[in-house]
């Protein structure tokens, strides 16, 4: 059994790639009828597994409030990214989406319909968070809430080379002058191109100035790009990104993305080092890596996997292939490739990419939690009959 993604506002989610959210003679849930906002407070809305974050900012932000950590693509399904982990550009201060969660409803693959937190049931509670789908189906959270900005300047800034990036972007990180920090690697003409993205935000009180936000700082200053949105306006940026995609047919593409956690140690090399064989080809003309710090302090979600370290760096590749299944399968295969040098240089997987994982793959992606991981399945799957579709049993 897994569940399916709900289409809301015109908009598809189905955002699971490589069929982990699909069963093979079994049954899909389909959790479009959980689509209701219960109740909004001061700290907390109470919404159904199946609204998106797009529909919880559309009746939070009228009141001044919003979701503290938010995913650059707003047409997630809470249950959806509350079942992986949800990771956004305040994370470095926030943690996941996991990590602001006060409440669930869960039924469980034995059958229980369960109310879990922290102070209850909270084994139930820790295993469902970034638990893959493989212990209870979300069919209900409350999820924290803080007052909401009322603008941003976002601020993206081009560099050289990936060292000058990775040193601004620590800075960055380390003095806490950005709300929001991520960054891309893009193609261009003469090789890679580099860019720091950090937003700043405020209320009407004031958004601090260029001067001190850029204060220090190494980038190509001429070709630097200053906006001032609203906050909503901050939070659809990726709404241009699909848009253009749907205009080339480019996002109903295969999306052979490849998601990883580099530790902070030696992100810059082994970034560069794989960097070093990827092409313009292998991204394709709208693809980029995501490249930037986080700190982990933040993060307290048991089963989400990171490098044991202070500080780690998201190093995804987000890539839409041509309808060539030879290319689609050639990028999964590479997939592979790139990630088993990932893991073998200490890094993690986000496990929502675009390539087979066996048995064996997942006790070595939980290490010392597989056992606990093990356990918690027994306890509240032990018909095993969750989410198969991620293959990490054999039946």
């Amino acid at each position: 059994m897994a569940p399916a993604s709900e289409r809301q506002g015109g908009r598809v989610p189905s955002h699971s790639i490589y069929g982990r959210s699909q069963v093979d003679g079994g049954i899909v849930v389909d959790v479009r009828a959980l689509n209701q906002i219960h109740d909004v407070r001061a700290d907390r809305v109470v919404v159904d597994a199946g609204v998106t974050w797009r529909s919880i900012l559309d009746t939070t932000l009228p009141r001044g409030l919003t979701p503290p950590v938010l995913t650059n693509y707003l047409d997630l399904s809470v249950g959806g990214t509350l079942s992986v982990g949800g990771v956004g550009g305040t994370t470095h201060r926030y943690g996941l989406q996991t990590d602001n969660v006060l409440e669930l409803e869960v039924v469980t693959g034995d059958g229980r319909h369960l109310t879990c937190s922290a102070s209850e049931r909270a084994d139930l509670f820790n295993a469902v968070r970034a638990g893959l789908g493989q212990f209870g189906i979300i069919t209900r959270a409350s999820l924290a809430l803080v007052p909401a900005p009322d603008r941003a300047r976002r601020y993206t800034l081009t560099y050289p080379d990936l060292a000058n990036l990775a040193k601004d972007q620590r800075r960055v990180l380390e003095d806490k002058r950005a709300s929001h920090l991520q960054g891309s690697i893009l193609t261009s003409g003469a090789g890679w191109q580099y860019q720091l993205e950090m937003v700043t935000l405020a209320s009407d009180s004031g958004v601090p100035g260029d001067n001190e936000v850029l204060a220090g700082l190494a980038d190509d200053r001429g070709r630097a790009q200053l906006e001032e949105l609203t906050y909503l306006a901050h939070l659809r940026s990726f709404d241009r990104y699909e848009e253009l995609l749907r205009s080339t047919a480019d996002w109903s593409h295969p999306h052979p993305w490849l998601l990883t956690f580099l530790p902070g140690s030696a992100a810059e090399q082994i970034a560069s080092d794989i960097l070093d064989e990827l092409t313009a080809g292998d991204l394709g003309e709208y693809g980029r890596v995501t490249f930037y710090p986080i700190t982990t302090g933040q993060i307290t979600t048991p089963f989400f996997r990171l490098p044991d370290e202070d500080v780690v760096f998201p190093f995804n590749l987000v890539r839409f292939s041509p309808a060539d299944p030879a290319q689609a399968q050639r990028l999964v295969r590479q997939n592979r490739v790139i990630y088993d040098r990932v893991r073998a240089a200490g890094g993690l997987l986000y496990p929502v990419s675009g390539f087979p994982l066996a048995p064996t793959d997942w006790e070595q992606h939980f290490g010392d939690l597989w056992p606990a991981f093990q356990s918690a399945k027994e306890r509240f799957d032990p018909q095993h009959g969750l989410t198969p579709g991620q293959g990490m049993y054999v039946r």
